[in-house]
């Protein structure tokens, strides 16, 4: 059995407790949960594994594997230190990696330790088939997201257009997945796990609308390469206390997690 530890208790850290709790993460047990203060989480009872706030403790915990649901700020803290104590690190706030000196840390440190780093698929789907097509030439990718402008709140879409008013799609950026994992770290996280699958942050096209005539969050990826060409669209139904992120999100993380345990993989 995998003794997993989880940083943040934010919307995505409970979902992910649930879901390893209620046993969809498979041979895995929850064993504690990295919180800033302590006090503030303890409406969750009838929880089996602690929350602490004792950084030292829960990374001297014996481990195999701590999930990162705490934003990019968090992953910068403590990823180093997760792999350096001996834990298999998952990755959530992806648009971290898009700073080349810290993912070359990173990547350091878990060959050092012998310790992998793992990205779910998480709000998209398809990495699995553009990672295999980047073993030969791709030509182009495209990342496309909308979300409602309730998503954009606090981004720098305000500066952009008033979201409040807004009764069209606006284009709110359109660049590279380098700059937009920068400028949206909570909501466009897809385009830094795209661009690390397929051909690189520069060369990953990216397009983000504040668009009100929908009510999910939506990504669609257009590749073409040696392996033909590929388009898949997602709608994810976002958190309604964050619609920044949707559940799908905590529920590929239990789908990595039961891929460690079972005798049968799919789709890797």
């Amino acid at each position: 059995m995998l003794k997993a530890g989880i940083i943040g208790y934010g919307t995505l850290g409970k979902t992910i407790a649930e879901l390893i709790e209620a046993g969809y993460a498979g041979d895995v047990e929850l064993k504690s949960v990295l919180v800033r203060r302590k006090k503030g989480a303890q409406h969750a009872d009838k929880q089996t594994f602690a929350l602490t706030s004792d950084e030292a403790g829960f990374f001297n915990g014996d481990l195999d594997i701590i999930i990162e649901a705490a934003g990019h700020q968090a992953l910068q803290m403590f990823g180093e230190q997760v792999l350096a104590n001996g834990s298999h690190l998952v990755v959530l706030s992806v648009g971290a990696l898009g700073d080349p000196d810290f993912y070359d840390k990173l990547q350091i440190a878990a060959k050092q330790h012998n310790r992998q780093i793992y990205i779910p698929s998480a709000a998209i789907a398809g990495l699995d088939r553009i990672a295999a097509g980047a073993m030969g030439k791709i030509e182009n990718i495209t990342l496309i997201t909308r979300k409602h402008p309730r998503s954009w709140k606090g981004t720098i879409a305000e500066e952009k257009v008033d979201l409040h008013t807004l009764t069209e799609p606006f284009c709110i950026y359109e660049g590279n997945a380098r700059e937009s994992s920068k400028l949206f770290p909570q909501s466009v996280n897809v385009s830094a796990a795209l661009s690390l699958a397929g051909i690189g942050f520069e060369e990953t096209k990216v397009k983000v609308y504040a668009d009100p005539t929908i009510q999910s969050n939506t990504h669609t990826i257009k590749a073409k390469g040696f392996f033909g060409e590929v388009e898949i669209s997602v709608s994810n139904i976002p958190y309604e206390e964050n619609p920044k992120s949707s559940p799908i999100v905590a529920m590929s993380v239990a789908k990595v997690l039961k891929n460690l345990t079972s005798p049968i993989v799919i789709g890797v």
